[in-house]
């Protein structure tokens, strides 16, 4: 079976079942200041997950593209990526247990969609706490539906627990399922929780009937939801027999392409002793994933999701180089996930042009950044030997990863303080990791009362820079958190303190009006014929939120801003406050950067 196969196999079974597909939302949260990426399928729905009205109904399912940063040393295994796309299914109040797992039973063991033995299924249920009971009513359902009881396993909250996605939020009890691989038993207690590969979890089903409070308690949610997973690069895998998610569709055209460009080249650098086969993995994953990212409108740069993007490219540069290519592949390379992906991902092929060039600059300005490293190398080996710090300085600065360091300092008779360098390794992760957990508190359950009026704003500030600048000005993203509003927005020239003070005096006009904020329900193409802007270029569902400030679409009075947008906003403009622009800036090639708050 191939990725094509399996999507409309899944989305097809869930149709059967009620479901309305909705497309894959993007990759950069629309206003969520929590996470840089999206990182699971439930990311987008969560207002929905918390009892806000879906346009599309209680069922969904969709194939979400998806961001996972945490792991990226992990890259290059058989396993570990960074982008990958999520197959799922939602029911928000409506089904539950039930029919989730016997839903799931079906569509892998039935010969009418995956036919998979039933006998090589195992799976976990959560085995209790003080927080929530044992689930054995999930794990008679399995049994019921099929699942040997000996293949049912109880795990603690550590292997079956599913959220919030931060500090606070929905979550509840899963249940994850595992296909048995074939592989030998690791020992008389090898079981799916061992990590030893013969066990490969395939789907993860989130019982979200639990809300996570500020004080760490738990209450029930008054609204029960299930929200599933299935990675569809590693259910490939597993279908097709394969011990790693590189020997699939998903990933074979573009290694291809890359092993080409090293059999073009000659060049010492080819002397390196590096494993192939992890490189060529980590360069494809990182191409991938940039290609993707660009897409959603990013750009290198040494802050935030521009950052990731940047350490992405580079990485994949610096394992280009010590496969001895010399010439700049990634591009080459991301013209064959275009390929791969522009009739599932329209927009992919619609941004090529903006993604060969930003990588094409990327690769062009490490080359120099390469050079300087180097020169500072010349000046390192004091006592003959390189110390942890150097070679850490090196992989940090100048992206030379140790594998580099170690074959230079071999050609000048120096010893490289290995110990040491992966001891500062992990105290970068640490502080890394730290910082992160620090800027990225909370959740995007937490709407609170200001986040909804900052949320509300933006479409008012987005009206204003239209009416002050031109029609030309549409939004390329959005941040916001309790304390301010960040908007990014097309625009080539730094705005005049005159169009900043009359789009302050726009908005705050707006405020003082106390204009109602209407919310409707309609098709895109409504939304579209009644002027409604959509704001980002990707496919909508059948049925969108509309939210107009100014007067409702039947109305007589005129609308001041109308936009497709999933909410929630205050429901008058008179609750917002004073509004005023702190800062505006560039943010990047043709986009602008508004930072404002609400007084």
């Amino acid at each position: 079976m191939n990725s094509k196969t399996l999507r409309e196999k899944f989305l097809a079974f869930f149709e059967t079942k009620g479901h309305k597909v909705i497309p894959s939302a993007s990759l950069i949260p629309e206003n969520d200041p929590t996470v840089l990426f999206t990182t699971a399928g439930m990311h987008p729905l969560v207002p929905y997950l918390l009892g806000e009205k879906h346009p599309e109904g209680s069922r969904l399912c969709n194939v979400q593209k998806c961001m996972r940063t945490n792991d990226i040393d992990e890259v290059g295994d058989a396993w570990h990526l960074t982008f990958f796309e999520m197959l799922g299914n939602w029911s928000l109040g409506d089904y539950f247990k039930k029919e989730a797992i016997e839903w799931s039973f079906e569509f892998l063991a039935s010969k009418k969609w995956l036919g998979i033995d039933p006998n090589r299924l195992s799976v976990s249920v959560f085995a209790g706490d003080k927080d929530a009971p044992k689930d054995t009513e999930a794990a008679d359902i399995w049994k019921k539906a099929g699942i040997p009881e000996k293949h049912i396993y109880y795990y603690p909250k550590s292997e079956n627990w599913w959220g919030p996605a931060g500090e606070i939020g929905p979550c509840g009890p899963d249940t994850e399922i595992f296909f048995d691989t074939g592989k030998e038993k690791c020992g008389e207690k090898c079981e799916p929780k061992c990590n030893c590969g013969k066990y490969a979890e395939i789907w993860n089903l989130v019982f979200m009937e639990y809300n996570k409070k500020k004080d760490g308690t738990f209450e029930p949610l008054a609204q029960q939801n299930v929200d599933t997973g299935m990675g569809l690069e590693r259910m490939i895998a597993v279908l097709n027999g394969k011990d790693n998610v590189y020997e699939t569709d998903l990933f074979k055209p573009i290694t291809e392409k890359v092993k080409s460009q090293i059999l073009k080249v000659k060049t010492t650098s080819q002397k390196l002793k590096v494993d192939q086969a992890r490189a060529l993995r980590i360069i494809t994953d990182h191409v991938k994933a940039s290609a993707f990212i660009l897409t959603d409108g990013v750009t290198p740069s040494n802050k935030n999701q521009g950052y990731v993007l940047r350490r992405l490219i580079r990485r994949a540069v610096r394992y280009g180089k010590l496969l001895g290519i010399e010439n700049n592949f990634c591009t080459e390379a991301a013209k064959v996930v275009v390929d791969m992906y522009k009739n599932i991902y329209p927009e992919l092929l619609q941004k090529q042009n903006f993604i060969i060039e930003e990588l094409k600059k990327e690769e062009e300005k490490f080359e120099g950044t390469l050079s300087n490293g180097l020169r500072k190398f010349t000046k390192m080996g004091a006592g003959n030997k390189v110390s942890g710090k150097e070679a850490f300085d090196l992989y940090q600065t100048y992206g030379f990863p140790l594998e580099m360091t170690l074959e230079l300092a071999n050609e000048r008779g120096l010893r490289v303080d290995e110990e040491d360098f992966h001891k500062e390794q992990k105290k970068h992760q640490k502080l890394s990791r730290a910082a992160s957990s620090g800027m990225f508190k909370g959740g995007l359950s937490d709407a609170s009362e200001m986040t909804t009026k900052y949320h509300t704003a933006t479409h008012l500030l987005h009206a204003a820079l239209r009416e002050v600048l031109g029609k030309h000005v549409e939004q390329r993203g959005s941040n916001i958190t309790p304390e301010r509003l960040r908007f990014d927005f097309s625009h080539s020239e730094k705005m005049t303190p005159e169009q900043i003070q009359k789009v302050e005096e726009i908005v705050n006009q707006k405020n003082r009006q106390k204009l109602p904020v209407i919310c409707e329900e309609m098709s895109p193409e409504e939304a579209k014929q009644k002027g409604a802007i959509g704001l980002f270029r990707h496919k909508y569902g059948d049925r969108v939120k509309v939210y107009s400030i100014g007067s409702p679409s039947q109305g007589s009075g005129q609308v001041f801003s109308r936009e497709i947008c999933g909410g929630p906003h205050a429901q008058n403009t008179d609750k917002l406050g004073h509004f005023k622009i702190l800062k505006e800036e560039s943010s990047g090639a043709g986009v602008r950067r508004i930072k404002a708050i609400l007084k």
